[in-house]
């Protein structure tokens, strides 16, 4: 496990056995809550990765800003539970009084990127960010609490679990690209990261 500054890296977490029944399920979830490709706010260029969400919210990402929204922006519908085995790995890292409100489902082709960024738009700093990896292997790159800060790199293979709480909370993050046929649990390769969010405060 690595421990820094509240960034915790869990290897191995779920075993296959795990990632292959957490896949089905989120194939299920993707059926009421397709994935889309979402923009960046002003410009309306398209972001690399295509995404949904689980859970009473989900981030959203277009023309008007980023935000937390209850419904699916293209379906109009409520976003599908989060599946109990995501809520226990919350129970069980996160180490907050209330469960998460929000879980968003990236998935990244092997072109894919991420740029450096802040998860800032909830409410409550308080409360980690827990991340699940499956699929192919990220280049995860990890900064400080400015653009501007020494940032190192980790390899997020499939079945690691990442808490960023304390001061790595606001840490700069980013995927600086897919290791391509890392990984065979996704019949089309590529990478699934799931992120857990307590969006408001108690």
């Amino acid at each position: 496990m690595i421990d820094m500054e509240g960034l915790r890296l869990f290897p191995g977490f779920l075993d296959i056995s795990a990632q292959r029944s957490l896949v089905e399920q989120l194939r299920l979830c993707v059926v009421d809550a397709p994935l889309y490709q979402p923009v960046m706010p002003g410009t309306g260029k398209p972001l690399s990765v295509r995404m949904t969400n689980l859970g009473e919210l989900g981030w959203i990402s277009d023309r008007k800003g980023y935000r937390y929204q209850a419904h699916h922006p293209a379906t109009g519908k409520p976003w599908p539970a989060i599946p109990p085995v995501l809520l226990d790995i919350w129970r069980n890292m996160a180490d907050y009084p209330r469960p998460p409100q929000a879980c968003l489902v990236n998935y990244y082709d092997s072109s894919a990127r991420m740029g450096l960024h802040q998860d800032r738009d909830e409410e409550d700093f308080a409360a980690p960010v827990v991340s699940v990896s499956l699929g192919d292997t990220a280049v995860f790159r990890i900064g400080g609490p400015t653009r501007k800060s020494p940032s190192r790199s980790l390899k997020l293979a499939s079945g690691d679990v990442l808490v960023m709480g304390g001061p790595a909370r606001m840490y700069y993050h980013g995927i600086d690209r897919i290791l391509v046929g890392s990984s065979t649990l996704l019949k089309d390769g590529g990478r699934i990261n799931l992120t857990l969010r307590r969006v408001t405060k108690p």
